[in-house]
């Protein structure tokens, strides 16, 4: 975001379930968030824990040179980021417990952070898509799950134990906000995906039409909540859902229209994240948000 960071060379990894995403970015492309050089490869989420190790180490080596200065790491789980430990990772039954940076770097010789999905969306954001103009915001996936990452102050805050954001699991009616508002409601309540609800949506289905207007509802609440307790400048979406915010931001805009502060309201912005590479790039943005700290305090 400033000089200091003009010269820098960061490999970025994206941990999904079953594949790997890692992209070199360098000094001539921080600013606009393009990518040098990557590499996509599956894994074989079903491998030993030295196994899937050993896949995401090549995976790196496609794109290392010797002038990289860091790596950074999205995982789909929970991390101490402090000790650079993952636990119980998605998809990968075998990591229980995995001791990631001080493995990749012995491995690499180079500074290491990691720290989970969420969060490195909404880092990445800060640094390469919505969030520059904002000083306080929060980046919120609804996929799958629903979780979002917290920036106070242009810095991402993780909480003590990298718990923060979880806005998902937050208690609403019968259960919590992720069972309304994430990409299974639709199949639990309609048998079907959401992206297929979307078509139908387009093409004037008043069935799909009516489904995201009561989606919205949800959404709008969690949005609500999530405004009363942070006060941030906006909103950032990503994951599937928010790719068809179209058709239920009409909804959102209703539930806030009741939101209880009338300045807050109308400042409040919300965007749906444009770029596609956010994952791997605030993978990479944890290098750069790392700068300058000289200890873990739990905030960044």
């Amino acid at each position: 975001m400033n000089s200091q960071h003009s010269e820098i060379k960061i490999i970025g990894v994206d941990l999904g379930g079953t594949k790997v995403h890692v992209a070199e970015i360098d000094n001539d492309v921080l600013s606009g968030g393009k990518i040098k050089n990557q590499h996509k490869v599956n894994i074989d989420a079903s491998g030993t824990e030295q196994e899937v190790l050993s896949e995401l180490k090549s995976a790196i080596k496609e794109v290392w040179n010797d002038g990289i200065q860091g790596i950074g790491l999205g995982i789909p789980s929970v991390c101490d980021i402090q000790k650079g430990i993952v636990y119980d990772v998605s998809n990968i039954q075998s990591w229980k417990e995995v001791h990631l940076k001080a493995i990749l770097e012995n491995e690499f010789k180079v500074p290491v952070y990691l720290n989970n999905d969420a969060n490195c969306f909404a880092i990445g954001e800060k640094y390469f898509g919505h969030g520059k103009k904002y000083k306080n915001f929060i980046g919120l996936i609804m996929g799958t799950g629903m979780a979002g990452g917290i920036i106070i102050n242009h810095k991402l805050y993780n909480g003590i134990n990298c718990g923060s954001g979880e806005f998902g699991m937050m208690p609403y009616k019968k259960h919590f906000y992720e069972y309304y508002c994430t990409g299974r409601y639709f199949t639990r309540n309609y048998n079907l995906k959401g992206e297929e609800m979307a078509v139908m949506a387009a093409s004037g289905h008043q069935k799909a039409i009516k489904a995201f207007k009561k989606f919205g509802k949800h959404v709008g609440n969690a949005i609500s909540a999530i405004m009363y307790a942070y006060d941030p400048e906006g909103i950032i979406l990503g994951g599937s859902v928010s790719k068809s915010y179209t058709y239920f931001k009409d909804e959102v805009a209703n539930v806030l229209a009741d939101f209880a502060y009338t300045p807050i309201r109308e400042n409040f912005k919300i965007e749906v994240s444009e770029n596609l590479d956010i994952p791997v790039l605030g993978a990479a943005a944890l290098f750069l948000d790392n700068l300058g700290n000289n200890k873990n305090d739990g905030n960044g």
